[in-house]
């Protein structure tokens, strides 16, 4: 069973899934469990802690292929999956599950908002922050939390939406800290696996976040 078959097959009616949750059922074993709050933030006179509510996956698009360039800082990598993720407030994920022999729960995610679906074959997103998730980030609720980078880039997604169909995808970005993260994925032909997690509102400047998606 592939790495999203088995997420696919731990979804249940009525279940909403967080960023982290995506990515903590696509790679299993990613996280680690938080620590408590420091003894400092435990009184009275501490500063409030302000928690922020994370926006929930309602659709998630996998898609069948291989990365024939996956770059991180320079490295090269092979990928075990990639799939477009869409959460509540219509921000976007292309996520890349890294076949890293040195970290299973290696994962990296080009993310971004206001998206342009330009017609059925040509999808851009601006690229504002990288996700990185390894097996050694905490968990919060028992979801891994990963690490955010604002960044600056670009994915572009091309193939016939109207059909399910992708024939590739290609991002770059560059971090703040100047680290760099290159992506082309060859898709072999297979229609995506679209499936809804939740009702949301559509837009038409998403290729699968339609109606009719299920």
């Amino acid at each position: 069973m592939t790495i999203w078959r088995r997420f696919v097959c731990r979804l249940r009616p009525g279940l909403l899934l967080s960023a982290g949750a995506l990515f903590a059922l696509a790679v299993p074993g990613v996280a680690q469990t938080a620590g408590p709050r420091p003894a400092a933030e435990q009184g009275p006179e501490a500063p409030k802690r302000i928690e922020h509510r994370q926006p929930l996956i309602d659709l998630l698009a996998h898609m069948s292929g291989k990365c024939t360039t996956l770059k991180i800082a320079g490295r090269s990598y092979a990928c075990k999956a990639v799939a477009y993720a869409h959460n509540e407030t219509g921000r976007v994920s292309f996520a890349v599950a890294i076949e890293d022999p040195a970290d299973d729960g290696h994962v990296v995610s080009f993310s971004g908002e206001r998206g342009k679906r330009f017609d059925d074959n040509s999808y851009e997103l601006p690229i504002d922050r990288m996700l990185l998730n390894s097996k050694h980030r905490p968990r919060l609720h028992g979801l891994p939390v990963p690490a955010e980078e604002a960044s600056t880039g670009i994915c572009r997604q091309v193939g016939n939406f109207a059909a399910r169909r992708v024939s590739s995808v290609t991002c770059t970005a560059t971090d703040s800290r100047g680290q760099s993260y290159e992506l082309l994925f060859v898709s072999d032909g297979s229609p995506v696996g679209v499936r809804r997690v939740r009702q949301s509102a559509a837009s038409i400047d998403d290729p699968f976040n339609s109606p009719t998606a299920k």
